[in-house]
């Protein structure tokens, strides 16, 4: 299931790209869709119900875009998922149309722990050491964690990289007990 989800926000993706359309506002345009779809019932039951007619599903559709301002390429493509019956997959495939782009723009994700919120100074120099290291563009996501003491910690993918005090003392700790 997870290859198909792919495969429709991968095709998709292509679609924004292809089309220079902005793929910050598809983005959030995707997101939202698939958020009310997470939170509605109501909507649920009409768009996964195979009861329910194609023309009154794409009808709810076209209300919920014009509300919104949905793009006509948003509302096609999720038009195609409520048709091909792959609807109650749409906020797994909005992330992983998130990530294609991303992938595709260069961009990587960076979660950052740090002992105290940072300053925007401070956040734009860590993230331009952050670029520095994967050799992407970064799009961070900070938090606060009091348990690091001081430092901050960045997960980019995988990969984990420990500035933190708490990280110091525990490399310092195995360096003396060798």
């Amino acid at each position: 299931m997870a290859a198909v989800n792919s495969r429709y926000a991968r095709a998709f993706a292509e679609v924004v790209l292809e089309q220079k359309l902005d793929p910050g506002t598809t983005v959030e345009q995707v997101r939202m869709l698939a958020e009310l779809f997470a939170a509605s019932s109501e909507l649920r039951a009409v768009w996964e119900n195979p009861a329910v007619p194609a023309g009154q599903k794409q009808a709810v559709l076209d209300a919920i875009g014009k509300r919104a301002g949905v793009s006509r390429q948003v509302r096609n493509f999720v038009a195609v998922l409520i048709d091909r019956g792959r609807i109650p997959a749409l906020p797994q495939i909005a992330r992983q149309f998130e990530a294609e782009l991303d992938q595709a723009l260069g961009f990587v994700e960076a979660e950052v722990s740090s002992a105290r919120d940072l300053g925007d100074e401070e956040k734009r120099t860590l993230e331009a050491q952050i670029a520095r290291v994967t050799g992407r563009k970064v799009r961070a996501h900070y938090r606060r964690d009091a348990g690091l003491l001081g430092g901050a910690v960045v997960k980019v993918g995988s990969t984990i990289y420990d500035g933190s005090v708490r990280g110091q003392l525990r490399r310092l700790k195995e360096t003396l007990s060798d």
